[in-house]
């Protein structure tokens, strides 16, 4: 069955926050219908964005007096590589696991909702940092991105694509509905002079996690916080792209025909609408809704349906929030959760009269 979120909110991951606790409540009070664990970057080093998933890797190094990881290729690199392609031929999927040193959110997260049950939960929700963003910023010991390193990049891909299907495994124990966001911050610099990817590499790397994801059961989204050429991620068989409509729409209209096949095909569109910066304190709920209804009537008028695109959208903080105040961060969700109602609510009210 094609997913309809109909404009339910989900959290992007990260929170400022450093009692999981804490973080969860504000979460399961926000999103009932599709909670997800927190990432909590200020909890230490380990559960930075890059090093929260770097547990079972090989080669990695983790400075943690400059919090630095990097990848350590100086001596024989092959020796590393046939244990740990052992283990991916075995398909050992819990040798790949997150533990609680590095991501305390996920266990709490688990723990929360295995004892207590929740009946609103339609989906649950997880997230991965993705294999470009991964392997254009952890450096060798000479600094130079390991995402050009293409036997060294292939583990990288191998130990995230594991990782996803291993997180998949444990959130279905408590739904059996769920979603995975691959979050690829680093695409906004695809096509700079800053970085030799070709299209088709991006295509195949990041395709390599939505198939691991896809094995699993799951549906697999995209998050990329700045612009990028959303015509490549409409090319993978990604289920939801998850984009910063707050300040980068206009992008997204540079693609109005590869949009239209995408929302033909059931896929999902997630409005980053949101701001995640000191401009959540200029707006209110119903100037965000206004934001965000007229962004989708300039693509209605673009010949899209605006009942498709409502039926096939989520809306979303436009970032995370790991580098937010934790006032901000709740005022943020608090306008995510009234601006989803909101549109919700409208959308209910229209098909009550079209019924009548």
């Amino acid at each position: 069955m094609p997913f309809k979120p109909n404009c339910l909110p989900a959290a992007v991951g990260s929170l400022p926050h450093t009692n999981p606790q804490d973080a969860l409540e504000l979460l399961l009070h926000h999103f009932p219908e599709i909670p997800a664990w927190p990432q909590l970057p200020n909890c230490g080093f380990l559960e930075s964005m890059y090093a929260q998933f770097s547990e079972g890797m090989p080669y990695v190094k983790l400075d943690f007096e400059r919090e630095r990881l990097y990848m350590d290729l100086a001596g024989d690199i092959y020796a590393e590589l046939e244990g740990f392609y052992t283990r991916v031929l075995a398909e050992e999927i819990d040798y790949f696991a997150m533990t609680a040193e590095y991501a305390r959110g996920f266990g709490a997260f688990i723990d929360r909702l295995w004892r207590c049950k929740f009946e609103e939960i339609s989906w649950v929700k997880g997230q991965i940092t993705g294999p470009i963003s991964f392997g254009l910023m952890i450096t060798d010991q000479r600094k130079r991105a390991v995402i050009y390193h293409e036997e060294v990049f292939d583990a990288v891909l191998k130990t995230l694509a594991f990782k996803a299907r291993w997180q998949v495994r444990q959130l279905k124990r408590l739904h059996p509905a769920v979603i995975v966001f691959i979050d690829e911050p680093y695409l906004s610099s695809f096509g700079s002079a800053f970085i030799n990817l070709t299209r088709a590499q991006v295509l195949q790397y990041i395709g390599e996690i939505i198939e691991a994801i896809h094995l699993e059961g799951a549906l697999a989204g995209v998050h990329c916080c700045g612009n990028t050429d959303w015509s490549i991620l409409m090319d993978t068989d990604i289920d939801i792209i998850n984009f910063d409509a707050y300040e980068y729409f206009q992008g997204m209209t540079l693609y109005i025909d590869q949009l239209k096949a995408y929302f033909g095909r059931g896929k999902v569109l997630a409005w980053g609408i949101i701001p995640t910066s000191n401009r959540i304190h200029q707006e209110s709920a119903e100037s965000l809704v206004e934001a965000m209804l007229s962004r989708v009537d300039q693509l209605r008028s673009r010949g899209l349906s605006k009942k498709v695109i409502l039926q096939q959208s989520l809306i979303t903080p436009s970032c995370g929030m790991g580098s937010m105040r934790i006032d901000q961060a709740e005022l943020v969700l608090q306008r995510l959760s009234e601006v989803s109602q909101t549109i919700r609510d409208q959308m209910q009210k229209q098909n009550r009269k079209k019924a009548v």
